[in-house]
Parts: structure tokens; C-alpha cells; sequence
């Protein structure tokens, strides 16, 4: 008997999904409340919206010069790997957003002047953060280079129709989409439950980086199936943006950036 008290000791459990949830950061939102956010999302955008649709065309000129500079640098081979980068740093561009957002809903009047230098509660740990989504994004654009190399070799890059073709009509192209999609689905993932609603606390609260992305994390984790459904927004939204040639963004940005302060307040 006591031998068997003794393997006992070094027996493990086997944890479900349900079992790393916390009651704590569960908020059995619905899964159409992102379409709330949405709504919520629009009327801080009407209100006073020179100042969202500036912000928004700044962040068009941004996006467009970068595209800009790959073409005329010969770098066109990392524009979609630089596509999906803006989405990891996006929350990171959005800080003025959420700062109208709340300022509106205390009742106060914002300026662009304001908007843009943002002042955050936390100090110097929201560029720490934003540190952080940069090198992902880094990491993120070279590893994509590695896996367009272990599926074609180091062959030039044959421009966007060629790659185009060359995805979509040869076995090396599937199978290079397949592994593209699955990796940057983990950087994805990861970069979103870490950065979503981080920066929008580390504006409104005095933490620390590491907890501003830790409790990121845990909300979103616990609050899956919302914000699976707010996952699939932005990205239909800003690919929808990416087919305007990036003009969409101008109005899709803004509108994301306050949608996301009020998901943070409703899952916070």
C-alpha cells in the first residue's frame, strides 16, 4: 500500500480546456457582443469624426508608403508577410483611438493634437509592449521568408503575379499555403491574445507590461467564442480595406480602434 501511495506522487493528471479557465476573468458574453462593439465602435466615430478619419488617413500613409518602399526597393517579396505584421502592431497604432473613446465617454471634447500624443497611465510600459509586437512582427516577416525558401528554394522572387500563379498552381504552392497559413495563424493568435486589450489597459491603468499582456491573455482565453468572432471582424474588415488599396482604412481603422476600447471595457 504505501508503494502505491508512493507512485501516486509522480502520477499526472491530464487537464481539460474547461479546467485552465477562470470564473474571474469570465464574462459569458454573447457572441453576437461584438457586433455591439461595432455599433458602439461607429458612434464615437461620428462623433467628432474629423478627428477618427484623420487619424485613419494617417494610418493609410503609413500603410501605403510601406508598400511604397517594398516596390521601390526591391522588397516586394515581404509585402504579404508586412500585411499581416500591420495586424500584429495595430493595437499599437490605435492608443489615440482609445484615447477619444474614453475621453467621449467622460463626457470630454478630444483633439487631434490629443489623439496623438498619448500620454498613457503606465508610462514608458506601453512602448516596452510595443517593442514586444514589433520584434513579433519581425520574427513573423522572417519566418515567413524561411518557409517561401524551404518550398522554392532561394530562386528570385517572381513578382506578385508569378508568386500568384506559382501558389495556386503547383503542388510546392499548396503546400507552402498550408504551412504559411498554419504558422501565421500561431503568430496570430498569439500576437491577439497578448496585445488586445493590453494596450488599451496600459492607457487606462498603472501595470506593468507583462501583466497588462498576461491579463490580456486570461480575457481572452476565457472569453473565447466573442472574441473568436471579433478575430474574424478585423480580419475580414482589413482585408476588405486591403482590396480598396488601402483607403478603406481611413474609415475600418477608426472604427476597429474605438470598437476595441469597448471591448476592452466589456470584457475588463
Amino acid at each position: 500500500m504505501a508503494q502505491d501511495d508512493k507512485s501516486a506522487r509522480y502520477l499526472s493528471e491530464v487537464s481539460g480546456i474547461e479546467e485552465t479557465r477562470n470564473a474571474k476573468w469570465q464574462r459569458h458574453l454573447p457572441v453576437g457582443a461584438p457586433f455591439d462593439w461595432l455599433r458602439q465602435g461607429w458612434r464615437d466615430l461620428v462623433r467628432q469624426p474629423f478627428t477618427s478619419l484623420a487619424y485613419g488617413f494617417v494610418v493609410f500613409l503609413i500603410a501605403f508608403c510601406t508598400v511604397l518602399i517594398l516596390f521601390r526597393s526591391g522588397l516586394d517579396y515581404l509585402l504579404f508577410p508586412a500585411l499581416a505584421g500591420l495586424l500584429i502592431v495595430a493595437p499599437l497604432f490605435a492608443s489615440g483611438l482609445y484615447i477619444k473613446s474614453r475621453t467621449l465617454a467622460e463626457g470630454g471634447r478630444v483633439t487631434l493634437r490629443a489623439m496623438l500624443g498619448v500620454r498613457p497611465l503606465a508610462g514608458k510600459q506601453v512602448f516596452f509592449t510595443g517593442m514586444v509586437l514589433c520584434m513579433l512582427m519581425l520574427l513573423w516577416m522572417r519566418a515567413a521568408v524561411i518557409i517561401y525558401a524551404l518550398f522554392f528554394g532561394v530562386n528570385p522572387f517572381p513578382g506578385l503575379d508569378g508568386v500568384t500563379r506559382l501558389l495556386l498552381t503547383t503542388p510546392e504552392g499548396w503546400g507552402m499555403l498550408v504551412v504559411g497559413f498554419s504558422v501565421g495563424a500561431l503568430f496570430a493568435g498569439f500576437a491577439f491574445a497578448i496585445s488586445v486589450f493590453s494596450i488599451p489597459m496600459l492607457l487606462d491603468e498603472r501595470v506593468d507590461a507583462f501583466t497588462a499582456m498576461g491579463v490580456s491573455a486570461a480575457m481572452v482565453w476565457n472569453n473565447m467564442q466573442p472574441l473568436m468572432v471579433w478575430g474574424a471582424i478585423v480580419l475580414a474588415l482589413f482585408a476588405a480595406s486591403v482590396l480598396t488599396g488601402f483607403v478603406g482604412l481611413i474609415v475600418v481603422f477608426p472604427l476597429l480602434g474605438h470598437a476595441t476600447w469597448h471591448a476592452y471595457k466589456a470584457v475588463r
